[in-house]
């Protein structure tokens, strides 16, 4: 009876362990403040990441709003407890205003789907006289 209830526990505990081993996708900063731009400028920035969970991470896609915005994700597995970048440029050429902006990272993680933000307020372009 106590073989029974012994293999039964330790077949939970590994049931259990192999459903919580997954990634984490954890965002140093997930929101970009970009400041005052002027229209036609090109914004370049970065969101730094770390795998906080015990699995290799896989970012299999990001999401954005419109052209706009070009995004860039790793191509390799970032290993449990290193980091990673998510590089991004905003052309504002079409943008006035103030922008509020979201990039959807897809991913392999406990939380498979991550919203990152930059803000930025575009005035009119510099007079090129």
């Amino acid at each position: 009876m106590k073989l029974r209830f012994y293999s039964a526990l330790l077949l939970f505990s590994l049931v259990t362990m192999a459903c919580t081993a997954q990634p984490v996708i954890n965002f140093e900063k997930s929101t970009q403040h970009l400041g005052f731009v002027h229209q036609g400028d090109t914004l370049s920035f970065q969101y730094l990441f770390t795998n906080m969970g015990n699995q290799p991470l896989v970012i299999s896609d990001t999401k954005v709003q419109c052209g706009c915005t070009v995004v860039q994700k790793p191509a390799e597995p970032i290993q449990p407890g290193k980091t990673g970048v998510i590089k991004a440029r905003f052309i504002t050429n079409s943008a006035i205003d103030r922008q509020d902006r979201t990039i959807i990272v897809i991913s392999n993680a406990s939380n498979p789907s991550v919203e990152l933000r930059f803000k930025c307020v575009v005035l009119k372009a510099k007079d090129k006289s």
